[in-house]
């Protein structure tokens, strides 16, 4: 457990990584976009517009699980002070914000023909868009709260709260009477989405989580050697 705490070891690991995912990234995009535009049928209601599903999904997905795990990291940062942490939460922070914003933007485009309007105060929609002030939050408080130690509270409170915000996001769709339709993608439930439709959609979302996976490296190790660099000029 210590040896992937180590600063060193974590550096290089992220390297090898990196490499990994670069090379799985473009053939994975490339068969998804294949599936998705062109051998993924159309609905037999929305036609075309449901193809845009296949990145709004994913893109809320990534969104929901990059602020979970935030604020997990943030928790375990508060707890025992691990440098690595902080670097893994502000590397994740902006990737989690844009998704966050894609699946926003892509549900107003899905919505307008669809429900006749660019949005709706919907109680997922609004619950989708209280996150995104969540994450600029989070990112304003590590980047302009000088002091280390109020930074880091800061940062956990705003993600603890935020945790509260994606329950209400999961469950939004059953305790109020909304526009958006509840979830057809289910571990505890029977899934209401055609196998034709699903492979597409989990074929793109492997894609994103490629790319998170490869931007959220660079950014990490980008961070790690600013922070190198910042020690020796200091010296």
């Amino acid at each position: 457990m210590i040896k992937f705490l180590n600063p060193s070891y974590v550096f290089k690991l992220s390297g090898k990584l990196l490499s990994f995912f670069k090379a799985v990234l473009l053939p994975i995009v490339v068969v998804g976009l294949i599936f998705s535009l062109f051998l993924s049928p159309k609905d037999y209601i929305q036609g075309d517009t449901v193809r845009i599903m296949y990145i709004h999904v994913p893109s809320a997905w990534i969104s929901l699980l990059s602020f979970a795990a935030i604020s997990f990291f943030c928790i375990l940062n508060f707890l025992f002070k691990l440098k690595n942490v902080t670097l893994i939460y502000k590397s994740l922070a902006p990737i989690g914000l844009t998704f966050n914003i894609i699946a926003i933007v892509t549900g107003s485009i899905w919505g307008q023909p669809t429900w006749g309007t660019w949005w709706a105060w919907d109680a997922r929609l609004t619950s989708m868009l209280i996150l995104m002030f969540f994450y600029l939050a989070f990112i304003f408080s590590y980047k302009f709260i000088n002091d280390s130690d109020r930074s880091i509270k800061a940062c956990t409170l705003i993600s603890v709260l935020g945790l509260i915000n994606l329950v209400i996001i999961k469950y939004s769709v059953e305790w109020w009477s909304t526009l958006h339709q509840p979830s057809s993608i289910s571990l505890t439930r029977e899934t209401t989405v055609h196998f034709s439709m699903l492979i597409p959609l989990g074929l793109m979302l492997f894609a994103l989580i490629m790319y998170v996976a490869v931007i959220f490296l660079m950014k990490y190790r980008i961070e790690t050697i600013r922070i190198k660099r910042k020690g020796i000029r200091k010296l």
